[in-house]
């Protein structure tokens, strides 16, 4: 023990040393309590960052159960069990499907149905190997313990093709029970103007698999009829308006050009006839430029790209400084980016976080008023955002 702690008479100038070195290794010791729960002031709201668990390999998708548990989907092709206190389940659920965990594709978004609390399917969309390569599949199964029974699959795109980029995929319901799956052009840009095929689009389907009879390409011939977009390049990120119940959702751009936009049926967002991104290490031009009379122009574009991943809409109360704020993660810049709306117009722009905890791969809002974020990374994060005083 230091001289300091035993009684004897003071020595000031030691005994203050000791003290001090006493004092940092105290500090050092709650280091990690203390970087679980910084504090940082943003323009309307201070706001705490909190670790709920750690130890997760690429998680990539974040859905809350009404017990207070979480799902999280890891993109090797895992699914885990978080509780409210944040344990992080060793044994992952099983029953999951054969997962392709190629370059950007594995498992991707989890989500629940509507009705979960009465008939506990859960939504999965992945990355599967089958005829002419790989493509994003979605499945259901019914969540019982730490299993999925009754599997089923419900969409699987075709064609399937080599490589290992540009796979998407987010899963949201609508208020009508609509089920909709976010798609990427899989590198292959001219695939995203074909109707006939899967690629660059937004799906639309009933919450069992089948196509609803007013998809805007029905009973059109050599038209896939669960198409309800064309042209978008690659889709990570979906949410629901809250006010108007439409879908928006963005995706990356090229180099440059990242999007946001507003999901309507049977619109043609453009890839890659116009972007406001350009070609990669050479910067010309892609298609025609940034404009053309029939293609939709995005809601908010970032050009530099900020590589944005996962989206939510904050309507909770713990953060009012930030209701009806719209939220997206960023790769790229490893950021949260806080979008304040004027209708259908972002007006204002803040970015939160920027290089602190790395890539943010999903946004979530919880049910408990706080906002969630997954990192990706070997050991990523699931993190909560707490109002501070």
């Amino acid at each position: 023990m230091p001289e300091c702690f035993l009684p004897q008479p003071p020595r000031p100038i030691r005994c203050r040393a000791q003290l001090l070195a006493a004092i940092l290794l105290l500090l050092a010791g709650s280091w990690p309590l203390t970087a679980a729960a910084q504090v940082f002031d943003s323009e309307r709201q201070r706001f705490r960052l909190r670790i709920v668990s750690e130890g997760l390999e690429h998680p990539w998708g974040l859905a809350f159960l009404p017990d207070g548990r979480m799902l999280v989907s890891e993109r090797p092709g895992r699914l885990r069990l978080i509780d409210a206190s944040g344990r992080l389940d060793p044994e992952p659920v099983r029953g999951l499907p054969a997962v392709a965990a190629i370059g950007q594709g594995g498992l991707l978004d989890v989500a629940l149905h509507p009705r979960f609390s009465d008939n506990g399917w859960v939504y999965l969309s992945y990355v599967a190997e089958g005829p002419g390569g790989y493509g994003t599949e979605v499945l259901r199964g019914r969540l019982q313990g730490k299993a999925l029974h009754d599997a089923q699959i419900l969409f699987r795109m075709r064609p399937k093709s080599a490589g290992g980029q540009h796979f998407g995929s987010r899963l949201v319901f609508d208020r009508q029970g609509f089920l909709f799956i976010t798609l990427g052009d899989r590198g292959e840009r001219q695939r995203a103007q074909r109707l006939d095929d899967h690629a660059g689009s937004v799906i639309r389907l009933h919450d069992d698999g089948r196509v609803p009879p007013d998809n805007p390409f029905v009973g059109q011939p050599g038209v896939l009829p669960e198409k309800y977009t064309l042209g978008n390049r690659n889709v990570q990120g979906a949410a629901l308006h809250p006010g108007s119940g439409e879908l928006w959702t963005h995706e990356h751009g090229p180099q440059g050009g990242d999007e946001i936009n507003l999901i309507r049926p049977g619109r043609n967002y453009g890839w890659p006839v116009i972007t406001y991104g350009v070609n990669y290490v050479i910067g010309t031009r892609i298609g025609v430029g940034s404009e053309r009379a029939g293609l939709e122009q995005p809601v908010h574009q970032w050009t530099p790209s900020i590589a944005p991943s996962g989206m939510a809409f904050y309507t909770g109360e713990r953060f009012p400084g930030w209701r009806g704020n719209l939220f997206v993660g960023a790769l790229k810049y490893q950021m949260l980016v806080r979008l304040e709306l004027d209708g259908e117009r972002v007006v204002h722009e803040e970015r939160l976080l920027v290089g602190r905890e790395g890539r943010i791969r999903d946004v979530r809002a919880g049910p408990d008023g706080f906002i969630y974020l997954l990192t990706d990374a070997p050991d990523g994060k699931l993190l909560r955002l707490e109002p501070a005083p």
